[in-house]
């Protein structure tokens, strides 16, 4: 199946502590996204203002074009996929295109190998960790926080750069699952470790999974907190 792997970047800034839950600063607002077909095409989203410069946020129009460019490339037959894309990047593009009905859409059949894998382990994992551990040799360009900063500091290009990487590691991550049928990770202890996959499924055929043992947990993470915005 051919790919289009998409990413975003928001435009808030706030001081994440370890461990502290990014969604304590919600609502977020989109700066950027990127979007990646496997060997094709790829498209930057972003506004401009009267003096052609970038907006700090995405516009409602063009957030609502990127849904629109999105669905209609599934409805050709692009596998569109995102890391996290249903718990982060559909959801705030929905808010920025104040349209949650087309991301919901897009989101029930979109791939999403993040979500997958919560629902076999209970618990996430980060793009870069996976990157690492399936050895596809990408990094990010930057670290996740600074990106607001450099968008509004008008480092445009930066941030152009790092979330159109973002996307195209997520490329290559999805290709190397499909192709191992496995998603293997660094943990914070540094050892490898993974995790079958088969093939991968779409948010909806995961959402109908059962949720895994989390009773070792000491604040397990529920479904709905990738899922409730679709409501």
């Amino acid at each position: 199946m051919k790919l289009l792997a998409f990413d975003i970047e928001i435009s808030n800034i706030f001081n994440l502590r370890p461990h502290e839950d990014l969604e304590k600063y919600a609502p977020f607002d989109v700066s950027v996204a990127a979007t990646q077909v496997d060997g094709g095409e790829h498209r930057l989203w972003f506004s401009r203002g009267p003096d052609d410069r970038p907006l700090v946020n995405l516009q409602k129009n063009h957030a609502r074009e990127l849904l629109a460019y999105l669905e209609r490339m599934q409805r050709a037959g692009c596998a569109v996929c995102a890391w996290n894309g249903l718990g982060f990047d559909l959801k705030w593009i929905a808010h920025a295109a104040d349209d949650v009905a087309a991301a919901s859409r897009i989101a029930r059949a979109m791939y999403d190998p993040m979500f997958q894998f919560f629902k076999l382990k209970g618990f996430p994992v980060a793009l870069e960790a996976v990157a690492r551990g399936l050895g596809i040799g990408m990094s990010k360009s930057m670290n996740a926080a600074d990106a607001p900063r450099e968008w509004r500091a008008g480092n445009h290009q930066r941030v152009l750069d790092y979330v159109l990487g973002d996307a195209r590691m997520t490329v290559g991550i999805v290709s190397a699952v499909i192709q191992r049928r496995e998603i293997a990770w660094i943990k914070r202890d540094g050892r490898r470790a993974s995790v079958a996959l088969p093939r991968l499924r779409t948010v909806d055929e995961c959402m109908a999974d059962p949720m895994p043992d989390q009773s070792w947990m000491d604040s397990p993470m529920p479904q709905s907190r990738y899922t409730e915005w679709l409501k």
